[in-house]
């Protein structure tokens, strides 16, 4: 699924749109560089859940794990710090996975072994000033 966004409130709606397709529990990776949008895009799911204002979602690169909704309904997870999968797992990643919640996490995409091998991706490239190109599939096998 292939989509096309050109302002940021365009990226928040189409978070609110992706929020429906996306499982209620679970993983799925946001992978773009720096300033590709996902952190807006993680407003649009959040809001769309109910877990969250999209003025309170906010990158989680030096907490690390935000947690939105009573109880928890969206973990965003920044990975972008770390080095190791080791640091990965101290987190409690595991036990994250496991609770009845998306888990929407940023940078995993350098830590493939941790990841179930149907795990869902969302792509996001730059396409000009404020248009961004946005890709949902799986992630490609680690064995391709």
């Amino acid at each position: 699924m292939n989509y096309r966004t050109r302002s940021e409130e365009e990226t928040i709606a189409l978070g609110h749109e992706l929020s429906a397709l996306l499982p209620q529990r679970g993983a799925v990776l946001l992978i773009g560089n720096l300033g590709a949008g996902k952190t807006t895009l993680v407003k649009g799911i959040a809001e769309a859940r109910g877990a969250a204002l999209r003025d309170d979602v906010s990158s989680p690169t030096f907490p690390l794990i935000h947690e939105y909704g009573n109880p928890a309904r969206v973990f965003h997870i920044d990975l972008y710090r770390l080095e190791s999968e080791q640091e990965v797992l101290s987190l409690g990643i595991d036990e994250l996975l496991d609770r009845n919640a998306l888990t929407l996490i940023e940078w995993g995409e350098r830590f493939p072994a941790l990841w179930p091998r149907d795990i869902l991706a969302i792509r996001l490239e730059h396409g000009g000033e404020d248009e961004r190109r946005i890709t949902l599939a799986p992630l490609q096998s680690r064995d391709s």
